[in-house]
């Protein structure tokens, strides 16, 4: 039978409304969002001249709590915020997302300046860029001071190390995926043997770096996660181990766990003192942040080139920041299989 090109038209709308609905149920497993991730200019003096991004979910609450994003070395905003699966938790529990970049024209790889002592000092170059995200986000977006938190890989994880302890009074929380100890390295040269063989240092040694970094500050200390693959060759394990001494130290705690957990993924849990440090350590997993894609409650993110499929360090990271409005972990279990 014809039909008119009219009624024709209105099927094919109709069958093309449904395949991108269907697109974005796949995607998303919600309903399509019409935020974006997008670029906030004139965010205040910016001297470590950085790029900042936003992301407000759709129906963001006033005073809802923010997370500071900080990407790897070759990587940029847009590629960190798309695989790392913060975006699945941003909207699912409604919590804005600070994406900061790193121009080639600061470093050619786009690594952050983390052994570069103008860029991470408290008040300068680089680490004033991120507070300053931080003060516009506050002021404008509405969010809730007392929750910011920060998180990076690599370059990116060892300033979220260099946030942590220049702006305790900023962050609550964060996690270093990958990174090295705050104030490591202090040039490009020692910034290769931190990274690798790494550094070995007394937890005080550490600790007084951190207390270094903003002399005659008395006030809370941020709780830390870290993240490290066992087999990551670029930054070594003993990285994750040295960045436990530094912030147990600072928290006044013990370097012996009060628990230890196995948990998916090959991924072991080491807990120190009241759920103030956490160490996770990937059995197996080279550089990169984890993720495991899929769709499950404990699912984020997408494998790439630094995001390897082993656990959803994202999902665990909300988490830890109570980001899910006071939930609880899930029971971790022991697997003899994974």
């Amino acid at each position: 039978m014809r039909r008119s090109s009219s009624t024709l038209n209105r099927l094919i709308g109709a069958v093309a409304g449904l395949v991108l609905a269907a697109a974005g149920a796949i995607t998303l497993a919600t309903p399509a969002q019409a935020a974006t991730l997008t670029q906030v200019t004139g965010f205040g003096s910016n001297p470590g001249n950085l790029a900042m991004y936003a992301y407000r979910p759709d129906n963001l609450p006033a005073n809802s709590p923010a997370v500071v994003l900080l990407h790897g070395c070759t990587q940029n905003a847009s590629g960190y915020f798309a695989n790392s699966g913060w975006q699945k938790y941003a909207d699912q529990w409604k919590f804005a997302l600070i994406v900061a970049q790193q121009p080639s024209g600061n470093n050619a790889n786009s690594c952050f300046n983390f052994f570069e002592a103008g860029d991470t000092t408290r008040g300068q170059g680089e680490a004033l860029s991120i507070k300053q995200m931080v003060d516009h986000a506050k002021a404008n977006f509405g969010v809730n001071g007392s929750r910011v938190y920060v998180s990076g890989l690599s370059a990116g994880g060892a300033m979220s190390a260099v946030m942590l302890a220049t702006y305790p009074d900023v962050f609550a929380a964060g996690s270093i995926i990958a990174g090295i100890p705050y104030r490591c390295a202090t040039s490009m040269v020692n910034a290769f043997s931190c990274m690798n063989p790494g550094a070995d240092k007394t937890p005080a040694a550490w600790g007084d770096l951190v207390r270094g970094a903003y002399s005659g500050y008395t006030g809370p200390r941020p709780r830390v996660a870290i993240w490290h693959g066992t087999s990551d060759t670029t930054v070594t394990p003993l990285n994750g181990t040295e960045s436990r001494d530094q912030w147990t130290n600072v928290r006044g705690i013990s370097q012996t766990p009060t628990s230890t957990s196995s948990l998916p993924g090959n991924t072991s849990l080491e807990v120190y003192g009241n759920d103030e440090v956490r160490l996770y350590r990937v059995s197996g997993m080279g550089h990169g942040t984890p993720v495991d894609p899929g769709s499950a409650a404990e699912q984020c993110g997408t494998a790439g080139a630094y995001f390897l499929d082993t656990i959803c360090s994202t999902y665990r990271d909300a988490l830890f920041f109570d980001l899910n409005g006071g939930g609880t972990t899930p029971t971790p279990v022991s697997y003899t299989h994974l």
